[in-house]
């Protein structure tokens, strides 16, 4: 944050009842830096979104956007400078986001270098039905703050993606921005929460969430349709794999939830039934089918979405 090359900001720290030395860290850059950075201390602690929340609450009256910065992961010199460039272009651009570097690879590629401004709809549409996902995760977004302001608590902590689904929420009536450059870095192989959950292929279930509750309103029925039941066969297709690899009872606390966060059930039926085609494909080509499933046992599951 202080290498920003834009300079008109105020960064507030969270202090969410560390006890590991970092509120002191925190006391001494603030001395530092009068006027530019505001610590904030929890009274209690906050889960993950809960925190999000309580600190887009904290976020002053006369600002005009907001981006949040996760502990693990940083932003780039240019990054608010190019970001507040592209919103300020257009004042119906509700969010800005970018390219990031995911690890060592890139993210976020697929819109047309030409295009920095996209009809909110046509963004999710296309999300929603392909491979595409430019929002990323929460550092990697930059949100105009009346947004913000408008909606309380600003993440929903009832879904599995607040931040996915925030975005989807956002672009019903707003349109994207999108700068063509590197802005973030987001951190994948430490132990954090997403990664706790990252064998249980947590894309493949958001995924399908996201596209029966925001595809009805940008998608055509008859095309919709045809999308969830193929994300609904990979889906079970995927389940019934790790039911017969031995997946443990964690797993499928964690899909079970997942599946009710979105008014969904688990299916048993439709689970035997994939679990019989997947039993049936062994039998059919047993030794390259043993192999294929010793590999997916082995690693999770990998998807177009990247887990953030």
């Amino acid at each position: 944050m202080l290498h920003q090359t834009y300079r008109n900001w105020e960064y507030v720290l969270v202090n969410n009842c560390s006890n590991d030395g970092s509120s002191e860290i925190a006391e001494d850059y603030v001395a530092r830096f009068p006027g530019k950075i505001r610590l904030i201390h929890t009274k209690s602690f906050l889960s993950q979104v809960q925190n999000y929340n309580f600190a887009l609450t904290q976020v002053s009256l006369e600002s005009k956007y907001c981006k949040m910065v996760q502990a693990d992961d940083r932003i780039y010199p240019s990054c608010l400078k190019s970001m507040v460039a592209v919103a300020e272009s257009d004042p119906s651009i509700g969010i800005v986001s970018s390219y990031r570097l995911r690890g060592d690879r890139i993210a976020g590629d697929g819109l047309p270098s030409t295009r920095t401004v996209i009809p909110g709809p046509e963004v999710c549409r296309l999300q929603l039905s392909g491979s595409l996902f430019t929002f990323g995760s929460p550092t990697t977004v930059l949100y105009r703050s009346e947004i913000v302001r408008s909606t309380s608590p600003f993440y929903d902590e009832s879904t599995l993606h607040e931040d996915t689904d925030a975005c989807y929420r956002i672009l019903q009536t707003w349109n994207f921005g999108f700068v063509h450059e590197v802005l973030s870095f987001n951190r994948f192989d430490n132990e954090s929460i997403s990664s706790r959950v990252r064998d249980f292929s947590p894309e493949l279930l958001d995924r399908l969430l996201q596209l029966r509750k925001f595809g009805p309103r940008c998608i055509e029925r008859q095309a919709l349709a045809c999308l969830i039941e193929d994300r609904e066969r990979d889906y079970y297709d995927f389940l019934a794999r790790r039911l017969l690899g031995g997946a443990d009872r964690d797993f499928w606390r964690y899909h079970v939830s997942g599946l009710k966060s979105g008014g969904q059930r688990l299916e048993s039926m439709r689970l035997l039934k994939h679990v019989c085609l997947v039993l049936l494909r062994l039998l059919a080509h047993p030794v390259a089918a043993s192999v294929r499933l010793y590999s997916r046992f082995r690693r999770p599951v990998r998807a177009d979405r990247p887990v953030e």
